[in-house]
């Protein structure tokens, strides 16, 4: 299936009109079989009759007014539901009823507006966009080349006195650089006429047009001088201007795409991480190897050194080291030794070694990382939308004005008046304005990615960048991951050891790190799971656990409810001690009490200082006693500090603070953390967190660094500070030169010089967001 997307979706392809071979490769991903590997389904049930969620690249698309058409196009296909389209990344994504359409009927919609679909797991992409970027610079070659000739036959023109040069050479030399303009007009300047064509022939204007319209102009004002010296448009050519402003565009254009495909390439760089394929263990004991599509847990796969791990499992033998930097934040590599998990996309680096697959496809945190980066490679800032909906109206503003000003100059001199409309044409492009916003903030989750921060909403860096209050959960946020056993109070009669057993087969069941620490406990002392069955396990977010429960099926006392969690949860008096506890009970009361002890992670209170260095606000909110919270928040430096919340209480005090103004953002891992997490005006989703709060946030922060949360800050607030001053440029650069070239006084090269110096500028202004990370919101 790839071999044939890969030819279909050549970019030398046609692209007028879909041809009999792409319908082919279109009908191939009909088969319900292949819409996994692009997208999910969004509804239990049959696949073929769900709705899904489709990614896919976009190829042809070259603006803000490109991604308006591609949107357009397809939500006129009934069962498609919803579309966005990222005009910096030139990606899609794409909702749709699968009862009531199929990908080919929507990728032949995008075909017939004039842009070509790829699966965005389509292998070959990458080679194609290279194949672009070479072609790009062909031309970019071809208009130099020719520019510098048609200077050099331009140049005596300039300096030549009266009656230095005859007619004659004056013509020869007319004639040449005539001839050397055809080969910049019919194959540099050929991405400007096609992409203005297909606007035309949709009814659309796009920021090609007036750059179309403008090369056509100028080269017809100076063939008719060519031809006929005497005629009405004159005896001024202006070939050196127009081959200068084709090279000056394409040297902006070519250089923009290197950036963007540098700075906007973390999404890719993700998706590639996976092998193709990998070693399978057979029944037969041997290894042969299978498509990573193919994989099932329980399986047996050998990864060599240098591999990527295709899927997460358990080490069977041996020990390594990996490379976790893009899945946890973790720079350096991680040693791994038989019985230890590793993750999906993670690097082996040491030795070769057997993996039992453990989780495939969407079950694997290397899916979840994929899913959050596509949704920010695809989310619209407002101030992008912004951008989006003035461009059409900003582009016919352009061409009124062009209009305006030949009509006006052509009683002065006609032959002036169509140069002076190229230059309003060309100087008044938005193309730097429709970047402005979208450069930026994909240039910053890139950076953010690399670093161990992953953006799920890229609007949130607008909201992060005006954070006065942050508002950290305690456990698994400023304290580790998993707490540690330290002490065990039991019923009269019942052991430590098997009200362990019990609390372990229980908290088996929930994400919680009390829980996870009883497990661990557990683990730790007997290698065998606890023998105690579990039925009907239910979770109270804040609360705890409840289940039935029973030792054997020849378990004389038969099924009984067992409750796991926090004192009122269990109907049972905490101990009067200042630690974390989870309590155990049953249907005839206390059980046990497990006593935890939690330790600040080594950068909390670092992390807290930077905070408040930059004048944000902390507060600490926990569902654990109010004195424990308040003993971890003195060690953390956090003045603010309220223990005993349940989940409404934290979002009662978020709703608070933001009726008196301020902006909150809320840090947290755990179910009771996801109300507050949707309610904050930024939030980050800390450590290990539960998919709920993952699903809600706006930030996953996959390591355990809290230094993330003032260093994102820090570079959301610099994003925000570039996306201005791209901007302000933008606009400026509009408002300076759209009264020149209405006056006159702005040529045609020289209004295209400033048109790919505005685009270039916003771009490498963009890409300082990606150069490096700061340490502090001032950096």
């Amino acid at each position: 299936m790839q071999a044939a997307l890969a030819s279909s979706f050549s970019p030398s392809a046609p692209a007028p009109a879909p041809a009999p071979a792409s319908r082919e490769a279109w009908q191939v991903l009909d088969d319900p079989a292949e819409w996994p590997a692009f997208g999910r389904a969004l509804d239990d049930g049959p696949p073929a009759a769900a709705g899904w969620e489709s990614q896919v690249a976009v190829e042809g698309m070259h603006c803000a007014t490109c991604s308006l058409a591609i949107e357009e196009a397809l939500q006129r296909v009934p069962g498609v539901r919803e579309v966005q389209v990222n005009a910096a990344s030139r990606r899609a994504r794409v909702r749709w009823s699968a009862a009531q359409t199929r990908p080919s009927q929507w990728f032949e919609a995008a075909e017939a507006a004039g842009y070509r679909l790829v699966p965005a797991v389509d292998s070959s992409a990458r080679e194609r966009r290279a194949r672009e970027l070479r072609l790009a610079l062909w031309r970019w070659l071809v208009a130099g080349f020719c520019m510098m000739q048609v200077m050099m036959y331009a140049y005596p023109a300039y300096i030549a006195e009266p009656g230095e040069m005859t007619a004659d050479a004056a013509q020869l030399l007319r004639w040449a650089s005539w001839v050397l303009t055809l080969p910049v007009l019919f194959f540099s300047c050929g991405p400007f006429f096609r992409s203005a064509w297909r606007d035309l022939r949709h009814g659309r204007i796009g920021m090609d047009l007036p750059v179309a319209f403008g090369i056509a102009i100028a080269f017809a004002v100076s063939s008719a001088a060519t031809f006929d010296g005497e005629g009405v448009l004159g005896r001024e050519v202006y070939f050196d201007s127009l081959t200068m402003f084709v090279f000056f565009l394409l040297t902006g254009r070519w250089l923009e795409a290197r950036l963007r495909d540098r700075t906007a390439g973390s999404l890719e760089a993700v998706l590639n991480r996976l092998p193709d394929s990998v070693e399978r263990l057979g029944a037969d004991g041997a290894w042969a190897r299978v498509s990573v599509r193919r994989l099932a847990a329980g399986d047996v796969v050998r990864v060599r050194p240098g591999e990527a791990f295709p899927a997460d499992g358990v080490l069977l033998d041996g020990g390594t080291s990996t490379d976790e930097a893009l899945l946890t934040g973790e720079s350096r590599p991680v040693p791994r030794a038989r019985g230890e998990r590793v993750l999906a996309g993670s690097h082996n680096l040491s030795s070769t070694v057997q993996v039992r697959i453990v989780s495939v496809g969407e079950g694997t945190r290397f899916a979840q990382i994929v899913r959050l980066m596509e949704n920010a490679a695809l989310g619209k800032p407002r101030w992008a939308l912004l951008a989006d909906r003035i461009a059409r109206p900003f582009l016919v503003l352009v061409l009124a004005s062009a209009v305006g000003a030949a009509a006006v100059w052509w009683q002065v001199d006609p032959g002036r008046a169509l140069m002076v409309a190229v230059a309003v044409l060309i100087a008044t492009c938005p193309c730097a304005l429709s970047l402005a916003t979208p450069a930026a903030m994909l240039a910053s989750a890139g950076a953010l990615a690399r670093g161990g921060v992953l953006t799920a909403n890229l609007q949130a860096l607008e909201a992060l960048a005006a954070v006065d209050t942050v508002v950290f959960d305690k456990t698994g946020t400023l304290t580790g991951d998993t707490p540690r056993l330290d002490r065990v109070y039991c019923r009269q009669g019942l052991r430590p050891g098997d009200a362990l057993e019990i609390g372990a087969a229980l908290g088996a069941h929930s994400l919680h790190p009390g829980a996870r620490a009883l497990v661990a406990a557990w683990q730790a002392q007997f290698r065998a799971p606890p023998a105690w069955e579990v039925a009907e396990p239910t979770e109270s977010a804040g609360l705890g656990l409840e289940a039935r429960m029973r030792r054997s099926p020849d378990d004389a006392g038969g099924w009984r409810r067992v409750r796991l969690g926090a004192a009122g949860h269990c109907g049972v008096a905490p101990l009067e001690i200042e630690a974390p506890q989870v309590h155990l009970a049953d249907e005839q009361g206390w059980l046990a009490s497990f006593v935890l002890a939690e330790e600040l992670r080594p950068d909390a209170a670092a992390a807290v200082a930077a905070l408040e260095a930059e004048g944000i606000t902390v507060r600490l909110l926990s569902g654990d006693r109010d004195g424990a919270a308040r003993e971890i928040a003195a060690q953390a430096g956090i003045a603010f500090a309220q223990g005993g919340c349940t989940p409404e209480d934290k979002l009662d005090v978020l709703w608070r603070l933001q009726a008196e103004g301020r902006q909150v953002a809320m840090v947290g891992d755990g179910l009771n953390d996801g109300p507050s997490i949707a309610r904050a005006n930024a939030s980050f989703a800390f450590g290990h967190a539960v998919p709920l709060s993952r699903a809600r946030a706006d930030f996953v922060v996959p390591g355990d660094a809290l230094s993330a949360i003032p260093r994102t800050i820090a570079q959301a607030r610099r994003t925000v500070r570039v996306v201005r001053q791209n901007l302000a440029w933008a606009a400026s650069y509009n408002a300076l030169c759209v009264p020149l070239a209405v006056a006159g006084w702005l040529p045609a090269w020289l209004a295209g010089l400033g048109m790919a110096a505005s685009s270039l500028v916003v771009v490498l202004n963009a890409a300082r967001l990606a150069a490096r990370q700061p340490e502090s919101a001032g950096a």
